[in-house]
C-alpha cells in the first residue's frame, strides 16, 4: 500500500507510443491491440479506454480478453456521445492504457477541448500510454494534406506532442494493399466503398500521404540520432544519412563547386549544405553580388546556405561538417602558385589530412590556372614568421653583402640593402618586428661595414650619421607601415562585421521568424545554444532559443549581449567570443528584440482588426434587430390597448393579464429604442439640432413619457420625483435628444431605488448648465462611475431588474453629440447622482 501511495504523490512522467498510419485503414488499432496482448503475456497492468474498431471484425476480435474501462456519456443537442473518462482510468491508476484517435476533438461539456490534453493528464499521473494517429492530422502538415486530397482536416495535434513520444511506430502499407483492403470490405461499409475509391483514397492521394508519412518519421529519426550524439558527445561521423557539404569562398568558382557537389548529392539521395566561412582576414575579394548569386543558386537546386565564422578556415569546415554529420565534403582546388604552398600547404591539404572518415572531394575549376598571391597567412602563424623574418632578413643581407657585395657597393648602397629589408620585414609584421630588425641592421652595418669593421665602434661624422638617420627613418617608415597594416586588418574586420551582418539581415528578411534568426547566430558562431531572455517586472521569460539546453539566466551564460534598454538579453553557451563579434552580435540582438516587438504589435493590430469586425457585426446587429422589432411591437401595442378600452368587455383576470401583456409590450419597444439609439451612435448617423431649449419643459415632457408607461414602471413610483428647476433655466441641446435622455436617466433612478425620493435640478454656472437625477439608493460600487456607461453592462445582480443595460451608454451617447458630458457621483449619505454638463444659451444685454 505505501508503495502505491508513494507513487500517487510522485509519480514519473508516463511514457507515450504512438502508431503512426499514412491514412485510415492502415492498420494503426490492429498493431496497437497486437501490442497489448503482448504486454499483457507479460503480466503487464493494461487497460483499454478508448478504441475504435469502426466496425472491423478482426479488430473487435483483438478486444477480447482486455480489461475496458467505460466511457464517460456527455449530453449535447439531444444526444448522448462516449469520451475518454479520465478520472476513472486515474482512480484504476494501471500501468498502461489504450487511447485510440489522439487528434480527437471531445464534445463540448468535455473537461479538455482535445483528446491529446487528456492523454497528457494520463502522462502526468505516470501512466504510459499507447495511441494512434494519422498524418494528415499533425498540425504541421494539415495545409499539405487539403492541398493533396481537397480536404481540410479539423482535427489536429500539434507536431510537439507527437515528437514527444517515446516511440512512434510507422505503420506502412503500399496504396495498392489499402484499395485492396477496402474494395473487399475491411475498411468501409459496402456503401461507402465506391465513393472511397474514387475519392481520398486514389491512388496518387495515397502515395503522397505515405511519402509525408515517411520523411516524417525520417526526419524524426534523424532528430533522435542527433540528440543520442549531443549527449553522448559524438564527434566523429556516423553514415547513417548521406550529406554532403560544399565549401564556397564566394568567388567565381562557388557556383562551379555548387552545381559539382550538387551532382555528387543527386547520385547519393544526399542532402545538400552549402557553407561559407567568413574568416577574420582575406575579406576583400568577396562581393555581395557574388554571394547572391550562389545563395539564389543553392535555392533553385534544394540546398540550404550556412555562414559559419572562424579563424582557421580547415577547422570550420570540419567542424560544421562533423556538426551535421556530412558524410562526403566538397572542395574546389587551390588558385595559388605552387611555389606558395612552401609557406602554406593550403585549406584543401588540411582538411584532407584532419577529414577522418569523412570523404573530401577536390574539384578543378577554371580560376585555379589564373594563379593567385600569396594570400592571407593565418594571424598566428604571420606573427612566427614576422619575429623569424625580423632576425633571419638582416642576417641573410649582412652575409650576402659582405661575402659577395662588399668589393662592388659602398657604405651607401649596402645601407639601402639594410634598409629594404626592414621595410619587408614591416609590410609583413607591423612595427615592433621592424623596429627590431632596424636595430640588429644597425648593429650588423656598425660591425660589418662601417669603419673600423669588427668593432661596435664609429669613427667617422658621416659614418655616425648615416647610421642614426638610417635607423630613424627605418622606424618612422615601420611605423607608418604598421599604421596602414593596422588599418588594413579594420577593414577587413569592418568587412567581415558587415557581411554579417548583411547575412543575419537577409535571414531577417527572408523568414521573419526569431527562431531561424537565433538558429543563424548558433550556427554562424559555433555555440552550443543560442537564447533570447526578456526581462518584465523583475521577472525573465525565455522568449525564443536554439539549440540543446539554452541558457535561462544571464550568470549561466558564456557570453550576454544586452540590448540597450535592459529589457532583452541574448545568451549565448559554446566557445569564447571576441570583442568584434560581440558588436555584431548586439546588432542582430536589437533586430531579435525588434521581431518580438514587431510580432506583438502584429497581434495587438490583428486583435484590434477583430474588435473591430465583431463591433461591426455588432452594430448591424442592433440595428436589424431593433428594426424587425419596431413593427410587430406597434401592432402588438395597438392590439392590446384596443382589449384595454371601455368599450370591451372581459373579465378581470383577462383584464390583469392584458396589463401585463401591455407592460411587457412597453418594455420590448423601450428596448427597440435603445437598440436603435445604439446602432445610429455606433453608425455615427445622430446629427443633434442644436436650439435654445427650456429645461423645465423637457424635464417635465420626459416624467410625462415616463408616466405613460414607455418603460413599464408603476405610475405610483412617478410621486417620488421632485423636480427643481427653474422657469428660466435654458440650454443649449436637441431638445428630442435631451428629452429621452432625461427619460432614461429617470426610468434608471425609479428602478434601482425604488424606496429612495428622485430630486432633478438644474443650476447654470458660468457658460455651462449642469442637470441633476439624484437619488439616495443603494448607489454603484466604488471605482464603478465609469464602467455604468459601458453597453451590456449591468452593476449589481443582473436578474434584480429588466433591461440589457444600454439605457445610460445611449444617454452618454446623445450628450457627447450635443457636446455636452455626462458623469455619476456618489450622493452625499448614499445614492447615486448623474450630472448632465450642457452650454448655456448666451446671456441678452439690455440697455
Amino acid at each position: 500500500m505505501s508503495v502505491v501511495r508513494n507513487r500517487l504523490m510522485c509519480p514519473k512522467r508516463g511514457e507515450l507510443l504512438i502508431y503512426l498510419g499514412a491514412a485510415p485503414g492502415v492498420g494503426k488499432t490492429y498493431a496497437m491491440l497486437g501490442e497489448a496482448h503482448r504486454r499483457l503475456a507479460q503480466g503487464t497492468d493494461l487497460v483499454g479506454a478508448v478504441v475504435e474498431t469502426h466496425g472491423r471484425k478482426e479488430t473487435a476480435d483483438l478486444l477480447e480478453g482486455i480489461e475496458m474501462i467505460p466511457p464517460r456519456y456527455i449530453e449535447y443537442r439531444g444526444r448522448r456521445f462516449p469520451e475518454l473518462d479520465v478520472e476513472a482510468v486515474l482512480r484504476r491508476q494501471p500501468h498502461v492504457v489504450l487511447v485510440d484517435e489522439l487528434a480527437h476533438t471531445n464534445i463540448p461539456g468535455s473537461k479538455n477541448p482535445k483528446r491529446w490534453q487528456d492523454v497528457e493528464e494520463l502522462l502526468d499521473a505516470g501512466i504510459t500510454v499507447i495511441s494512434t494517429v494519422n498524418i494528415q492530422h499533425l498540425e504541421s502538415l494539415n495545409d499539405v494534406v487539403a492541398q493533396i486530397t481537397g480536404i481540410e482536416q479539423h482535427e489536429t495535434v500539434p507536431d510537439e506532442v507527437v515528437r514527444s513520444a517515446s516511440q512512434v511506430d510507422l505503420v506502412d502499407i503500399t496504396p495498392e494493399a489499402l484499395r485492396r483492403r477496402l474494395s473487399y470490405g475491411y475498411v468501409y461499409g459496402a456503401e461507402r466503398i465506391e465513393a472511397a475509391l474514387s475519392n481520398y483514397f486514389r491512388t496518387g492521394n495515397l502515395t503522397a500521404l505515405r511519402e509525408l508519412a515517411l520523411l516524417w518519421v525520417a526526419d524524426q529519426v534523424d532528430a533522435a540520432l542527433t540528440k543520442y550524439r549531443a549527449e553522448h558527445k559524438i564527434t566523429q561521423t556516423w553514415e547513417a544519412r548521406e550529406r554532403v557539404v560544399v565549401a564556397v569562398t564566394g568567388g567565381p568558382e562557388s557556383e562551379t563547386l555548387v552545381r559539382r557537389a550538387f551532382r555528387i548529392a543527386s547520385r547519393a539521395s544526399a542532402e545538400l549544405l552549402v557553407v561559407h566561412v567568413v574568416p577574420d582576414e582575406g575579406l576583400s575579394g568577396v562581393s555581395a553580388p557574388q554571394m547572391g548569386k550562389v545563395r539564389e543558386l543553392a535555392a533553385s537546386l534544394g540546398a540550404t546556405v550556412h555562414t559559419v565564422v572562424g579563424d582557421d578556415v580547415p577547422t570550420a569546415l570540419l567542424d560544421f561538417a562533423r556538426e551535421m554529420n556530412a558524410t562526403q565534403l566538397v572542395l574546389g582546388t587551390s588558385r595559388r602558385p605552387r611555389w606558395t604552398r612552401i609557406f602554406n600547404e593550403g585549406i584543401g591539404a588540411t582538411v584532407v589530412q584532419q577529414s577522418g572518415t569523412i570523404d573530401v572531394h577536390l574539384v578543378t575549376h577554371e580560376e585555379a590556372r589564373r594563379g593567385l598571391s600569396l594570400g592571407p597567412i593565418p594571424t598566428r602563424e604571420r606573427r612566427v614568421f614576422a619575429w623569424l623574418a625580423a632576425i633571419v632578413v638582416p642576417c641573410a643581407i649582412c652575409a650576402v653583402t659582405v661575402g659577395f657585395l662588399d668589393r662592388f657597393l659602398g657604405l651607401v648602397a649596402e645601407s639601402a640593402l639594410f634598409f629594404v629589408g626592414v621595410v619587408v620585414v614591416a609590410l609583413w609584421g607591423g612595427i615592433a618586428p621592424a623596429v627590431l630588425s632596424a636595430v640588429l641592421s644597425g648593429l650588423l652595418l656598425n660591425y660589418y661595414l662601417i669603419p673600423p669593421r669588427g668593432r661596435f665602434t664609429i669613427t667617422g661624422l658621416n659614418a655616425a650619421v648615416t647610421e642614426v638617420v638610417l635607423l630613424a627613418v627605418v622606424i618612422a617608415v615601420a611605423a607608418l607601415v604598421g599604421n596602414a597594416a593596422n588599418r588594413t586588418r579594420v577593414s577587413r574586420r569592418a568587412f567581415q562585421e558587415a557581411e554579417l551582418l548583411a547575412l543575419f539581415a537577409g535571414s531577417v528578411l527572408r523568414s521573419p521568424d526569431l527562431d531561424t534568426l537565433l538558429e543563424r547566430v548558433r550556427e554562424t558562431y559555433s555555440q552550443r545554444a543560442v537564447s533570447l531572455l526578456r526581462n518584465r517586472d523583475g521577472k525573465s521569460e525565455l522568449v525564443a532559443c536554439a539549440g540543446e539546453n539554452p541558457c535561462l539566466t544571464v550568470d549561466s551564460a558564456d557570453a550576454a549581449i544586452e540590448v540597450g534598454d535592459d529589457e532583452f538579453w541574448m545568451l549565448l553557451s559554446g566557445r569564447k567570443l571576441q570583442a568584434h563579434d560581440r558588436r555584431v552580435l548586439s546588432a542582430v540582438a536589437k533586430q531579435a528584440a525588434g521581431l518580438v516587438k514587431q510580432r506583438e504589435l502584429a497581434e495587438q493590430t490583428s486583435h484590434a482588426h477583430a474588435i473591430a469586425q465583431a463591433n461591426e457585426l455588432r452594430r448591424s446587429l442592433l440595428s436589424a434587430v431593433s428594426h424587425e422589432l419596431a413593427t410587430p411591437l406597434a401592432a402588438a401595442k395597438a392590439a392590446v390597448s384596443s382589449l384595454r378600452t371601455a368599450d370591451v368587455k372581459i373579465s378581470p383576470d383577462t383584464a390583469e393579464s392584458a396589463a401585463t401583456i401591455e407592460e411587457s409590450i412597453d418594455r420590448l419597444t423601450a428596448l427597440a429604442g435603445n437598440l436603435s439609439d445604439s446602432s445610429r451612435l455606433a453608425a455615427e448617423v445622430i446629427r443633434p439640432e442644436l436650439r435654445r431649449v427650456h429645461l423645465e419643459e423637457v424635464v417635465q415632457n420626459a416624467i410625462l413619457k415616463v408616466g405613460r408607461g414607455a418603460t413599464g414602471l408603476h405610475r405610483a413610483g412617478l410621486d417620488r420625483i421632485k423636480v427643481e428647476v427653474d422657469d428660466a433655466a435654458a440650454a443649449i441641446a436637441d431638445s428630442g435628444l435631451l428629452e429621452r435622455v432625461l427619460a432614461n436617466l429617470i426610468d434608471n433612478a425609479l428602478r434601482y431605488a425604488p424606496d429612495s425620493p428622485i430630486r432633478i435640478n438644474a443650476q447654470q454656472v458660468g457658460d455651462r448648465v449642469l442637470i441633476d437625477i439624484i437619488d439616495q439608493g443603494p448607489g454603484i460600487p466604488h471605482g464603478a462611475a465609469e464602467q455604468m456607461f459601458e453597453p451590456f453592462l449591468r452593476l449589481g445582480d443582473p436578474n434584480a431588474t429588466p433591461g440589457i443595460g444600454l439605457g445610460l451608454t445611449v444617454a452618454r451617447g446623445f450628450i457627447d453629440a450635443m457636446g455636452g458630458t455626462i458623469q455619476a457621483s456618489d450622493t452625499p449619505g448614499g445614492g447615486l447622482t448623474i450630472t448632465i454638463d450642457l452650454a448655456a444659451p448666451p446671456r441678452t444685454t439690455h440697455r
